[in-house]
């Protein structure tokens, strides 16, 4: 481990400052209790007023650090799912999904692209700087065409993944949002990409709610190459 490294982040310098402090206010209470047991009151009432001094200075930096960690967590990103995608005939697609929990599924699309679309539940500011997470589902993924006229006539392809089933936490909240007080938007989000053969695409979810798509190097050059 790189403690340098470590050391050099705001969040983790407050959080170990936070526990020697919780430590010296540990102290400062059982030096208080021997005073108080062995009747020296003025020494006491010094010892105590130490005591709330210390004890302050832990939570304040305790919130502090959490608080920073979760402005860093904002930049971080979660893994959605990964896209291969294998060409069968024109605008005739076969894509086969890997989850980050290695489950896989194979489906075929229409369309010169894949657009995928989640919803996405954000929370207000003291439960996200807290380093709590925004709450998505994926809702669906269709293909899409780039020609408008085949947009709206050509056959089209949209799969529900209906990971909700019969009890959604983001239902609960549009039917009765006093019970998930703390929720700041309920939003949708979707991204799409251009459909290329042997292309590997990755989806993932920003701390601000958003979607993000990427091809990988291999896949982007197959999109920047002319017809």
């Amino acid at each position: 481990m790189d403690w340098t490294a470590l050391l050099r982040m705001p969040t983790t310098i407050l959080l170990i400052l936070a526990v020697i402090a919780l430590m010296f206010t540990l102290v400062q209470l059982v030096v208080l209790r021997q005073r108080l047991h062995d009747g020296q009151r003025l020494a006491a009432s010094w010892r105590a007023l130490v005591l709330l001094v210390s004890f302050a200075l832990t939570l304040a930096l305790t919130g502090a650090g959490f608080a920073l960690r979760g402005y860093r967590l904002l930049a971080e990103e979660t893994p959605v799912v990964e896209i291969d995608a294998h060409i069968l005939s024109p605008q005739r697609w076969s894509l086969v999904l890997h989850w980050p929990d290695g489950a896989t599924r194979q489906l075929m699309l229409a369309g010169d692209a894949w657009r995928v679309e989640a919803v996405v539940l954000k929370w207000k500011l003291p439960a996200m700087l807290a380093g709590l997470p925004p709450l998505y589902r994926l809702d669906r993924l269709s293909g899409r065409y780039d020609d408008p006229t085949d947009e709206a006539q050509a056959p089209r392809t949209v799969i529900d993944f209906n990971e909700a089933g019969g009890f959604d936490l983001l239902d609960l909240h549009k039917q009765y949002p006093q019970w998930v007080p703390d929720v700041d938007v309920l939003f949708g989000s979707g991204v799409f990409l251009p459909l290329v053969d042997q292309g590997h695409y990755t989806v993932s979810l920003l701390r601000t709610g958003a979607l993000v798509a990427r091809p990988d190097e291999a896949t982007e050059q197959k999109i920047a190459q002319p017809f």
